[in-house]
Order: C-alpha cells, then sequence, then structure tokens
C-alpha cells in the first residue's frame, strides 16, 4: 500500500548535512524497565544530571519526560517535553547495529497515546530510527532528515487535527517512501467517522457514533428529547463517553434516563461520544476482546482479554492472575491465522480497504451471530512483548512476528525508494 507519492506540489527539502542529532535511549526500552517493576530511581538521577549540565543533553532529557510519564508524573513529564521540544525537535535512538533502514517518524508532543508507537515496533531491528516533532503552532516543516523510509505517527485526536490537516499537501510531495502518508485517513479514525466508514462491510458489525452536546444529554435524561432525535434508530441502554477518553475513561452504560442524569452529574464535558450498547457476550456469558494490529494488510492479533464484565481492558481483565484466561489467549495466538482470522478474512479486506492505512490497530471482538464487531481503530494502540514472559511465555514470539511484520514493511518500503 506504501507508495512514493507522486505530486506538482514543491517537495519538502532532504538536509543530508546536518549534524546527527541528540541520541536518546527510547520509550522502549524505557518502558520495558518501568513495566518490569525494575527500580529506575538511579537511571531517573542519571538523566537528571544531564540533562540539567552546564550543557543539557537534550536527548537525555527527552528521555527524562518519558520516564516521568512512566512513573505517574504526566504532567511534570509534558512540562519538560515542551521544554525541550522548544529547543530541539530531531531526536535519533540507534536499534542494534543500526545498519538497516533508515526510519523517519513524523510526531507530535503529547503523551504515550499522541503517536504511533513505533519504537516498540523496531525491538530486535537495526533500524536508525529518527523523531521529527511537528510544531502544531507553526507551519509545517520545509525541510526533513534525510531518511529511507518514513512513517505519519501523528494519532487521530481533536487536538492532532490541525497539524495532520496542516501536513496534507507536504505530504502528497513527500520524496521518500511513506508509509500512513494520507492523513485523511488517519483523521477517519475518529470514532463516530470509522463506524461510519465501516458500516455495512461485509462481515463487519459497528456501533453506529455521534457526538452528542451535553445539552442534548440533559434533555434525553429528563426526557424532554426522544434518544433517536440524536443517534437515529437508538434507545437504551447507550454507551457514553468524553470526547478525548482511553482506556475506559469516564465511559459508562446507561441503561435508562436516571443512569444517563447520574452520569451527567459525575462528567464536567461539554461533548460525548453516544453509541447504542451491543451485548457481545459469548456462549459462556464471558466477554473477549481481541486487539489486531494490521501490517501491510496482514493481522497480527496482539492480545485477546477475556472478563465476566463487557467493559474490558487487559489490565482489568484478570489475565494474570487466571490460567485458564491465559491458555485461552495462548491457543488463540498459536491458531489464530487459521481460526478468527479466516473467520473474518473478508471483514479484515473490507476494514483495511475502507481505512487506507499501511499500519493500523483495532479493539474487535465477535458478535452473537459471527460478526466482526470493531469497537475502535487507531494508529496508536500500544503493542509490546513487556508481560512478564515466566507468566505469559507464548507472547514473545508472537510479538517477534508482528515486530518482524513491521520491520520487513520498512525494509520492502525502503527497496521501492
Amino acid at each position: 500500500m506504501f507508495a512514493q507519492v507522486q505530486s506538482s506540489s514543491p517537495a519538502i527539502a532532504i538536509d543530508g548535512h546536518a549534524p546527527p542529532p541528540p541520541s536518546t535511549v527510547g520509550l522502549g526500552a524505557l518502558a520495558q524497565r518501568v513495566f518490569a517493576g525494575d527500580d529506575v530511581d538511579g537511571l531517573l538521577a542519571q538523566l537528571m544530571a544531564a540533562a540539567s549540565g552546564d550543557t543539557p543533553d537534550l536527548g537525555a532529557a527527552l528521555d527524562l519526560s518519558s520516564l516521568l510519564q512512566l512513573t505517574g508524573r504526566r504532567d511534570e513529564g509534558l512540562g519538560l517535553q515542551a521544554e525541550v521540544l522548544s529547543r530541539q525537535r530531531h531526536f535519533r535512538r540507534v536499534h542494534g547495529t543500526g545498519a538497516g533502514p533508515r526510519l523517519l517518524a513524523l510526531m507530535t508532543p503529547g503523551d504515550f497515546m499522541a503517536n504511533t508507537p513505533v519504537d516498540f515496533l523496531l525491538k530486535g531491528s537495526d533500524v536508525t530510527f529518527d523523531v521529527l516533532y511537528l510544531d502544531p503552532a507553526s507551519p509545517p516543516p520545509t525541510t526533513a532528515p534525510d531518511h529511507d523510509v518514513a512513517i505519519m505517527a501523528v494519532g487521530e485526536s481533536d487536538e492532532n487535527t490541525a497539524p495532520l490537516t496542516a501536513m496534507a499537501p507536504v505530504l502528497a510531495a513527500w520524496p521518500r517512501p511513506l508509509l500512513n502518508g494520507e492523513t485523511a485517513s488517519i483523521l477517519g479514525l475518529r470514532r463516530d467517522l470509522a463506524a461510519a466508514a465501516l458500516a455495512g462491510g461485509p462481515g463487519l458489525a459497528t456501533a453506529a457514533t455521534v457526538r452528542a452536546r451535553r445539552a442534548d444529554l440533559i434533555d434525553i435524561a429528563r426526557g424532554a428529547l426522544a434518544v433517536d432525535k440524536v443517534l437515529v434508530g437508538a434507545d437504551f441502554p447507550l454507551i457514553v463517553r468524553p470526547l478525548g477518553s482511553h482506556a475506559g475513561a469516564g465511559l459508562e452504560r446507561v441503561a435508562d434516563p436516571a443512569a444517563l442524569a447520574a452520569y451527567l452529574e459525575q462528567r464536567a464535558e461539554q461533548t460525548f461520544y453516544l453509541a447504542p450498547f451491543i451485548d457481545y457476550a459469548s456462549a459462556d456469558g464471558r466477554f473477549r476482546k481481541y486487539r489486531i494490529a494490521f501490517v501491510d494488510g496482514a493481522p497480527f492479533l496482539a492480545h485477546l482479554a477475556i472478563s465476566d464484565h463487557w467493559m474490558i481492558h487487559y489490565l482489568n481483565a484478570g489475565m494474570i492472575e487466571d490460567g485458564a484466561k491465559r491458555a485461552e489467549e495462548a491457543q488463540a495466538m498459536r491458531d489464530f491465522d487459521t481460526t478468527f482470522a479466516a473467520r473474518h478474512a473478508g471483514a479484515f479486506a473490507a476494514m483495511t480497504a475502507r481505512l487506507g492505512l499501511d499500519y493500523y490497530g483495532v479493539d474487535c471482538a465477535e458478535t452473537k451471530d459471527g460478526a466482526l464487531l470493531v469497537f475502535e481503530a487507531d494508529t496508536a494502540m500500544i503493542v509490546h512483548d513487556m508481560d512478564p514472559p515466566h507468566i505469559f511465555p507464548y507472547k514473545a514470539d508472537n510479538a517477534r512476528q508482528l515486530f518482524g511484520a513491521f520491520q520487513e514493511m520498512l525494509a520492502k518500503a525502503a527497496r521501492a525508494a
């Protein structure tokens, strides 16, 4: 799907003579240590010293901003990130020998959900990984570091709409092979737009989703406005969540107007996503949510979360505590190509064609009648191999296959230059 894009617009200038940028440890390596429960106090002190010296190491400062976020100091980390990016926007992380393709990722300031987590996908590679942070408050860049292949890594969000829109004509004239280069496709991952784009696809099921104003939800809660005046054809129970929320923050199932009123009393936001609740419980009464990454059209199961509750997140599904759940996930990974992926091959193909992306992820399930129920599609979903191997021995090989496919896509794109 990747291509060296042709356009009549002037191409961005490639700067092949710029001095090497500051080097970083990288988000993937830092997250690995935190996730493993390592004592990172010494590393924090080391990075602080390097970042605050007479000649500050800006790569160390950027790593410090990531480590602060990883250890629960999000606001402090983002504040430091902003300070660093006001001075330097180009950074480098060398994986392995660095003899592989030179990858440039275009990213935006923000937390770990703002961009495609490319560094995780490069584990085990020899890629020289450069990041160029865009400045949302400034015009798009006119030059870029030299590279073999680039990826637009800015994820979909209201905050990222402006920089993605501004970069569209620049990407249309990009002089190197480019992945996820259609910013309209990334913007189309907005929950309501993606649901509409996938609706009616073969084997696909989505919950029609709209953006609803707080005032309208208040009217629904007090009986002054019918649900279907806001969400055509829908009625209670409903799913409601604030715009921009992730990982279940603010997500609720409301069964009736009173429940909606109680929900609104606890929330201050002015705009919400509203969707009908779809009961996707399996025959045994449990709910199963699959995270699948698509690399150049090929699906890879990143995880399967199994829960007695409809609102599933891997960390709250009790996978660590329940050996039977892990055994089911292990088998789902081993047999994925011949079971789940085979059943939904037509839906996968239709979804990839409609979304128009080289790399993306989905959270999904199966409906009671066997359709693929898509909850969310995003280019910024975290996929990793950081789960403890003594508890999840089956995950390492599965992650290597995913990472290897991503790295082969990069190599293939670089060869097309």
